[in-house]
């Protein structure tokens, strides 16, 4: 499963409260608070996004998606 498909779910989700802090949520668990500079940044891209966009940008402020430097299974060593 790669990390497209599985935004294509839209596992992500956030909400405002009214001090100005984002709750972005993970399959309905809050996972990550942004404040201050950080939460205005993410609102400000978040309201000129589709939707898969808006999901990656969720993932990024999260953390919860792969970056590409992962290794999948065993490596040799000593080779």
């Amino acid at each position: 499963m790669t990390a497209k498909s599985t935004l294509q779910d839209r596992p992500f989700g956030y909400r405002e409260t009214k001090h100005g802090a984002v709750l972005i949520s993970y399959n309905g668990k809050i996972v990550t608070t942004l404040r201050g500079k950080d939460a205005g940044k993410f609102l400000s891209k978040a309201s000129s996004a589709d939707e898969q966009s808006e999901q990656l940008l969720m993932a990024k402020a999260t953390g919860h998606f792969k970056h590409g430097n992962e290794k999948n299974g065993r490596t040799k060593r000593g080779v």
